[in-house]
Parts: C-alpha cells; structure tokens; sequence
C-alpha cells in the first residue's frame, strides 16, 4: 500500500508571485530527489480544480450581469469548490502516495471571507472542516508582499471581482493572512526579493520540512 502523499500550499494576495512559483516549482519537484519513486506531482488550485470548480470560479470571479454573490453565498460557494477539491481531487492522489501542490486553499478563505469581507472566523473553519474532512496542507507557503508593490505589479492588468474590492479590503486581507501565518505556523516567504532569490527560499523551505517532521513521507524518503 502507497505512503500517503505530501500537501503543499502557496498562499498570498495576488500580485506576489505565486503563478511564477507554482510553475518553477512544477518543473523542480519532480526532479529535486525529495519525492519518492513513483510519485507524480498534482498540480491544481482553488477555486477551479475541478470541472465543478471552474463552474464555481466563474460565478465567483467573472459573474455575468448581477450575478454577484453575496458574502455568504461567496463564502459557501468557495467551501463547495473545496469539498469538490478535497473529493475528486486532492485526497485520492494522496492516498494513492502522489504529492499535491496547490495554489490556494482554506487559509485563502480565511484570509479573504474572514479578515477581509468580516465574517465570522469561526463559522469558517467550521465549514472548512466539514469541507476538507479534516484535511490539512503538510506544508503552507506564504509570499509575503506589501500590498502597494501587489498593486504595482499586477500593473494595468484587469482586476477579477475579488481584486477589485478596494484598497482597504486588501489590506485587511494582507494584515488576515500574516495573522494566519502566525497562528498556524506557515512558513514565511518574503516575495519582494528577486525572483531568484524567492524560488530559493522556497525550495529550502520544503527541504527543510521534509528534513524534519513537516511532511508524513519525510521518514521514508530520507530513510
């Protein structure tokens, strides 16, 4: 019977470099020894990592005409998205001794519903557990970036409903998710250092987890 796999998030408001370190992180995974033999890499993301999941992400995102949802219907929509996730997608590959590696996860509704839109916190995490089944990232990854240099880097490029709720709303949601890091023990990341120097941090950083406890295979692939 397969090793449970390994959970990996990237977090972080956008603008902080997260596609770009997804994708470098795609290409050195696999090849980086840490993985044990026969493992793939899932790479996917929230919402949309599931055909229900673009359905949910269009409405959450780019709703047409006046079909915006509220706070509520927001946060029950992306908690739908997540269970959809956890079902069809994250815990089978686990379960089946692959690793996962996604781009967002309940941090980001806490981060965004909770601290940023005022919901309670803890109707969050009682949805995100009834979601997830109890699941949880072996590994969290902050990039850390002031939300002024955010701005500047996402440059004219047009805002989706959620990056459009205002200046006061993201900082909310910056200052949320330094709180979360602090809270449930994320790793760290500063994502206004050179790109280089990010996807090096990052990448000590997994090592570094799976040197110690931070990931269930770490026993078995450093023997």
């Amino acid at each position: 019977m397969a090793e449970r796999g390994c959970f990996l998030v990237l977090e972080g408001i956008d603008g902080c470099g997260k596609t770009t370190q997804l994708e470098r992180l795609r290409a050195w995974l696999p090849s980086s020894g840490l993985m044990p033999p026969g493992a793939e890499l899932v790479v996917t993301r929230e919402p949309g990592g599931t055909g229900l999941g673009l359905a949910l992400r269009q409405l959450l995102l780019h709703p047409p005409g006046d079909a915006a949802p509220g706070s509520t219907a927001e946060l029950l929509l992306y908690a739908a998205d997540r269970a959809q996730h956890v079902q069809q997608c994250i815990a089978p590959a686990l379960a089946a001794g692959h690793w996962v590696l996604s781009d967002r996860f309940s941090g980001s509704t806490a981060a965004y519903q909770g601290h940023g839109r005022g919901l309670p916190l803890a109707l969050i995490d009682q949805l995100a557990a009834i979601a997830t089944g109890g699941l949880r990232p072996d590994l969290t990854l902050l990039l850390e970036l002031p939300l002024a240099e955010a701005l500047r880097r996402r440059g004219a490029r047009p805002a989706d409903r959620i990056e459009a709720g205002g200046d006061a709303f993201l900082q909310r949601v910056c200052a949320g998710f330094s709180t979360l890091a602090h809270q449930q023990g994320w790793c760290r990341i500063d994502a206004g250092q050179s790109l280089e120097a990010v996807t090096a941090a990052i990448q000590a950083a997994i090592e570094d987890a799976l040197a110690g406890d931070g990931c269930p295979l770490a026993p078995q692939a450093h023997g």
